[in-house]
């Protein structure tokens, strides 16, 4: 019996893309009850406008929506040096953005990126750059 590897995309944050200069990714697990797993499985979740934080020494993802319940707070577990490494981040400017969720085999996983934030031109220039592609201009 061969092993599924954590790989298809239960949901995806297209707006941090937009938003944000994507960095470093980091894959973390979550602590979650059974009702919370099964509507992740069944594809209502949404991660817009969700954020992480570290709070006491844990990191958080906060805003999660999931299915009819407006918005939950969840423990990501990291281990200490990925923490240490995502405090570093977080001083220096950096924002921590949820960017997918990960729910292709047994274990649900999130995947989050160092990031910052975009100005309005650079926002403009990522539509422009799009459009050129899809053949608009």
């Amino acid at each position: 019996m061969k092993k599924k590897k954590v790989s298809d995309s239960v949901t995806v944050n297209r707006r941090a893309r937009y938003d944000y200069q994507l960095g470093e990714e980091l894959v973390c697990g979550m602590s979650l009850t059974g009702l919370e797993v099964r509507s992740i499985r069944d594809h209502h979740v949404q991660l817009k406008g969700s954020f992480v934080t570290i709070r006491s020494g844990e990191l958080w993802l906060n805003n999660l929506t999931l299915g009819a319940e407006t918005a939950r707070n969840i423990r990501l577990l990291v281990t200490k040096r990925q923490l240490r490494t995502l405090e570093r981040a977080k001083q220096d400017g950096y924002s921590l953005v949820p960017t997918k969720l990960l729910g292709g085999g047994r274990h649900i996983k999130l995947v989050i990126a160092t990031a910052r934030g975009k100005k309005k031109y650079d926002k403009r220039q990522t539509i422009k750059d799009r459009d050129i592609m899809r053949g608009k201009y």
